[in-house]
């Protein structure tokens, strides 16, 4: 994965990962490893599109300060994301670069079309931590999007259980998953968050339909940033063959169908939430493919 330029802006990252976050408990129920493993995974890519974590879902107390130095100050961040060589080395300082390269683009592409628009937040926490207004989260929900507090949260490790497990590999993969929080703080911006919300409160019965038809408009919003970001001149990315192969993995890695069959043998579109592989990867390749948002309302 290249990028255009390599400096990296820090102004929006909250770095707390060593920091004491409130202890979140889990195993509630009964949910041992595989279980757990389900509610995790479902989380992914906009892990209830920043609905508040049910501590019952969740396991033993996690505490956030144990085992990790302190994170660090925008000072220290700025500069170690900012030397030769870290966007290679560094995941955090990359994923940085990721959401500036994201705001740079749909800031434009809001203002082409006369929208209102305003730039996300980014944290990195490590063990658990507590959001400002979608209640705690704990290590194992990875990436997650908060429409309360405009909030991109990513909890490292876990995109090593996504690497490992479900084989959601590569720096694009990381790139993808990224993209896909994002758009899910454009659908906050726009209000088809609070849309959605009503629709589902309206009609219970249409609440899972509604969710996964979220979570494939924000894969299809990475599409579109794929592409924008690709021809964006300066402070863009490089996109090649092996990038879109990395994403379109990861985008099928993370479908329900191939999670619920990896972790329980099973499959239940009944259940699901994010839609199934190959709806994944259909509306992330329509974004990819257009480069044009409009064409991502999977609500029709």
């Amino acid at each position: 994965m290249r990028f255009d330029s390599d400096d990296v802006d820090v102004s929006r990252v909250s770095d707390r990962r060593g920091r004491r976050g409130a202890a979140v408990a889990a195993g509630g129920g009964g949910i041992g490893l595989v279980g757990l493993l389900v509610v995790v995974l479902l989380q992914v890519l906009g892990g209830g599109s920043g609905v508040a974590v049910d501590p019952s879902l969740l396991g033993p107390a996690v505490d956030g300060a144990a085992g990790q130095e302190p994170g660090e100050d925008t000072a220290a961040l700025e500069q170690r994301c900012n030397t030769d060589g870290a966007l290679e080395r560094y995941t955090d300082c990359r994923l940085i670069k990721v959401v500036n390269i994201a705001d740079d683009v749909w800031s434009a592409e809001y203002g082409e079309r006369g929208l209102d628009y305003r730039p996300p937040t980014l944290a990195f926490f490590s063990g658990s931590t507590v959001t400002g207004g979608c209640g705690p989260a704990s290590a194992e929900v990875g990436p997650f999007y908060c429409p309360a507090d405009e909030t991109i949260y990513f909890e490292l490790d876990f995109l090593q259980v996504l690497q490992d497990r479900f084989g959601a590999e590569g720096q694009f993969a990381q790139a993808y998953i990224a993209a896909h929080e994002f758009g899910h703080h454009l659908q906050a911006v726009d209000g088809t968050m609070d849309e959605v919300r009503r629709a589902q409160q309206a009609d219970p019965a249409s609440a899972n339909d509604e969710a996964i038809a979220l979570e494939l408009q924000a894969d299809c919003y990475a599409g579109v940033w794929s592409t924008l970001a690709d021809d964006a001149e300066g402070e863009g990315i490089v996109l090649t063959r092996e990038d879109v192969a990395q994403a379109l993995a990861a985008a099928e890695a993370v479908g329900d169908d191939r999670i619920q069959e990896a972790t329980t043998g099973q499959v239940n579109p009944e259940t699901w939430t994010h839609g199934s592989s190959e709806q994944r990867r259909e509306w992330f390749e329509r974004g990819l493919d257009s480069g044009d948002p409009a064409r991502c309302d999977t609500f029709a």
